[in-house]
């Protein structure tokens, strides 16, 4: 992910050509794909000016942008090859559900990892999903509703990050895993990957498509314009204004 000027925040444009690099990967000779982010940061999640640019779209456009960041989950999460996050940085929001999503996960003592959606009135929808099922239910609800930060020993001890490793030392880990797993029979670690995924399958489906629902139907609310208002113009949200109107 390269937009370090923006901490790697995802725009429709980037979602679209993550996806077509990891669609490329998997009809490609390529043994293992790693996801890292350029600069300080791993990815801020979506870009909120983006976000805000929709405020005034249709409920079909708010569920057609929320259907391609589930297109992106399910590529990552599906894709044929082992994944490796590289986090060198934040991850926040979707960055954490890139991140988490990966088969493994490194990270340095710096990387931070925030579901900081409720903070800006969003409901962090879609990556509820994948998060209850790595770390289940009680855990995600501490992260997904206190919005609350951790770093990277937090994270590892949760299970979100596989190795904590010095931020000289990332590289290299990272290339050691690959080579790793680069002996392993790509077959095997294909049909691995499919058979855990066909476990989850219809669970996740059916969360995804909850999850959906409730994304498109957050961006219509006073809150959700409120809070990405306040978050772009560096101020504290001021909650329930729609309803003291009332």
């Amino acid at each position: 992910m390269n937009r370090p000027e923006r901490r790697n925040a995802m725009t429709p444009e980037m979602q679209m050509e993550l996806i077509g690099a990891l669609e490329a990967a998997a009809a490609s000779s390529c043994r293992v794909l790693v996801l890292a982010g350029a600069g300080e940061a791993f990815c801020a999640g979506l870009d909120l000016s983006s976000l805000q640019a929709m405020q005034n779209g249709t409920a079909a456009e708010h569920r057609t942008d929320a259907e391609r960041i589930a297109r992106l989950f399910f590529a990552l999460y599906e894709l044929p090859i082992p994944t490796i996050a590289a986090v060198n940085g934040a991850a926040v929001a979707g960055g954490a559900g890139l991140a988490l999503i990966c088969d493994f996960t490194l990270a340095t003592p710096a990387a931070k990892f925030g579901f900081t959606e409720v903070r800006i009135g969003f409901v962090p929808a879609l990556v509820s999903a994948f998060l209850a099922l790595q770390i289940g239910d009680k855990l995600s609800r501490d992260l997904l509703l206190t919005g609350r930060f951790l770093d990277a020993a937090e994270a590892h001890r949760m299970g979100l990050v596989n190795q904590v490793v010095s931020p000289d030392e990332l590289d290299r880990r990272v290339l050691a895993l690959a080579d790793l797993l680069i002996a392993n029979s790509p077959q095997s670690m294909k049909a691995t990957k499919q058979l855990m995924a066909a476990h989850n399958r219809v669970w996740l489906e059916n969360a995804v498509a909850e999850a959906l629902e409730a994304n498109a139907l957050s961006r219509e609310t006073e809150d959700f314009r409120e809070g990405v208002a306040a978050f772009l113009e560096k101020r504290e949200p001021v909650w329930g204004r729609e309803s003291r109107a009332k």
